[in-house]
């Protein structure tokens, strides 16, 4: 029985696609989204520019620790303001906490102050999945040739109070000042923390 057992979970992982098809140092996977407007977003729209993809839930302890604290907005104003494109992305399941309606996501989004270009609704999971996306907060780069530079954690700080940023070394700050100075980025990688995005 054990050795049955064994063998049907052998394969049942083999038989499970791999969730993520994101590589840091390949392309990044296109998508289109709509956003929390009503208007779509193709990845390759902003090709020639770099994309920043925030996983969002604003129900999320570690996501209100940046927003309360006002770091993640400062961010988004920052790298906006030098054309760079961010797109905050709800992946949060209908009936699930983070999913809003597009109306109550402008209004967080004026609550928040968020600097966000747009806000991508994903209820269905598809482009979260397609991006191996576990958590919220968890953030994606994108180079202006469309390879994925840097994916992970926003910064290396795993905590929920907000205190904590102003000590942390910001891993999407530090990733974008090197690929805007063209230099490599020297973290490309790291592991995100957070709440779990909740799939269907």
């Amino acid at each position: 029985m054990h050795i049955v057992r064994k063998a049907t979970l052998a394969l049942v992982l083999a038989a499970s696609p791999a969730l993520a098809v994101a590589e840091v140092g390949q392309p990044a996977p296109g998508f289109t989204l709509t956003d929390s407007n009503g208007q779509s977003h193709n990845l390759s729209d902003f090709k020639g520019k770099f994309v920043v993809l925030e996983w969002l839930n604003h129900g999320c302890p570690f996501v209100i620790k940046h927003y309360d604290s006002g770091s993640m907005q400062k961010l988004q104003k920052e790298y906006t303001g030098q054309d760079v494109i961010w797109l905050s992305v709800v992946s949060s399941a209908p009936g699930k906490q983070g999913h809003l309606s597009p109306a109550e996501t402008n209004q967080a989004k004026e609550e928040k102050g968020s600097a966000a270009t747009a806000i991508l609704i994903d209820g269905g999971g598809t482009v979260g999945q397609l991006y191996g996306a576990k958590v919220t907060p968890e953030l994606y780069v994108i180079n202006p040739a469309g390879d994925l530079i840097y994916a992970g954690a926003i910064d290396d700080k795993k905590s929920v109070d907000p205190a904590d940023v102003a000590g942390a070394t910001n891993h999407v700050k530090q990733a974008l000042d090197e690929a805007l100075a063209g230099q490599p980025v020297s973290t490309p990688r790291t592991e995100p923390y957070g709440c779990s995005i909740k799939y269907n």
